[in-house]
């Protein structure tokens, strides 16, 4: 009796022990996912957009329509549902005939349904976001931030004060002054000696504010620094120690006091990008599927180097910032050229800077969970 007692015992406090673990680990389901899904959905988003960008790149070289689709919304909704069954029956009575029985059942049902709505990039948004030129506020901002003055004025710059930089795609493909690469080597150059900077200035009737460069007087400067800054007023057509210039929109020469700069649009920067830096297979230029890369007389001694540079191969790389399928080949950019990672990612930046969607938000993750 006494066994039997205790065995009864002992199959009722482990169904007791089941239920209380099973109930205690659903209380903590919902915060349980908030760590886990924040950082998935933010590796998978960022990544989505680096090879929608790279594609983007390699359709251009191809000739090929660009086509970008935003992650609106991001809606998740995770249920489980838990069941525990116990029984238990029990006979006293020792002997032949004796019988006991007991049963124990659990059910649980879990599920995930993800929700992703896209929004493709189209008709005005379309036309205002890529072909729209960027302002000059915007080229002097980002220099102002850190980023490196002869990269940013290579990609997102036409012409300054009429000297002309590189182009490598369409009709207007052409060489650059030989004037630009010294400015903007000039620019570099004061740049990391802080001498250079720029502040947003209201003047009657304009709207919106106008850029303004600004060379620190610096009574201490070196000779090599006079020296820059002399480079950049004779190419410039500036005055010898002008400290402010206003740079505005615009080709040609600006007047005294004033930088008139032509800046490119986002489809622009995509083309030139695509066609200096993109490789691809010889056989696909001698069928004419794609151009073959343009060089000019004016590109520096060893050849041109592009901001990114674009490997082609027939098998998925292994060891790739990003990579992408396309025509039977892979395009990829490798994780050991810094130069065009940090180029690629800046250019992710400049995409979102130049969204002119005044109703688009951040991408919306809703995840119920319970």
């Amino acid at each position: 009796m006494t066994s039997s007692l205790n065995l009864r015992t002992g199959v009722v406090t482990a169904l007791a022990l089941a239920l209380s673990l099973l109930l205690c680990g659903c209380s903590s389901f919902g915060p349980a996912t908030v760590g886990r899904d924040r950082l998935d959905y933010d590796h998978s988003v960022a990544e989505s957009w680096k090879r929608q960008l790279l594609l983007n790149v390699v359709k251009l070289r191809y000739g090929d329509t660009p086509l970008f689709l935003d992650v609106a919304s991001i809606t998740n909704s995770y249920a489980l549902e838990t069941q525990l069954q116990a029984g238990l029956t029990w006979s006293d009575i020792v002997g032949a005939g004796a019988e006991n029985s007991q049963n124990v059942g659990a059910a649980a049902r879990y599920s995930d349904k993800p929700t992703i709505t896209y929004s493709p990039l189209t008709g005005n948004r379309f036309t205002k976001s890529l072909m729209t030129p960027v302002s000059p506020a915007i080229v002097l901002s980002l220099i102002q931030a850190g980023w490196s003055a002869d990269a940013v004025m290579r990609l997102m710059v036409t012409s300054v004060n009429g000297v002309q930089n590189r182009f490598a795609a369409g009709g207007r493909a052409r060489g650059a002054d030989a004037e630009f690469y010294k400015l903007i080597a000039a620019l570099r150059r004061l740049q990391q000696s802080g001498v250079i900077g720029m502040k947003l200035q209201r003047l009657e009737g304009s709207e919106p504010d106008v850029a303004v460069l600004v060379f620190t007087q610096a009574p201490e400067a070196d000779e090599a620094t006079q020296a820059d800054r002399d480079e950049i007023a004779k190419v410039l057509g500036l005055d010898r120690g002008q400290g402010e210039v206003r740079v505005v929109y615009g080709s040609g020469r600006g007047q005294n006091g004033e930088i008139l700069m032509v800046t490119r649009s986002l489809l622009e920067m995509l083309f030139d990008l695509s066609a200096s830096g993109v490789e691809v297979p010889e056989a696909h230029v001698a069928e004419g599927r794609a151009l073959p890369t343009r060089s000019f007389p004016s590109d520096p001694e060893g050849g041109y180097m592009p901001l990114i540079r674009v490997h082609t191969a027939l098998e998925e790389p292994k060891d790739c910032f990003v990579a992408i399928p396309y025509r039977e080949q892979w395009f990829y950019i490798d994780d050991r050229d810094y130069a065009s990672k940090a180029m690629f990612s800046f250019l992710l930046i400049v995409t979102s800077l130049t969204d002119s969607d005044p109703g688009k938000g951040a991408p919306v993750i809703t995840i119920p969970a319970g």
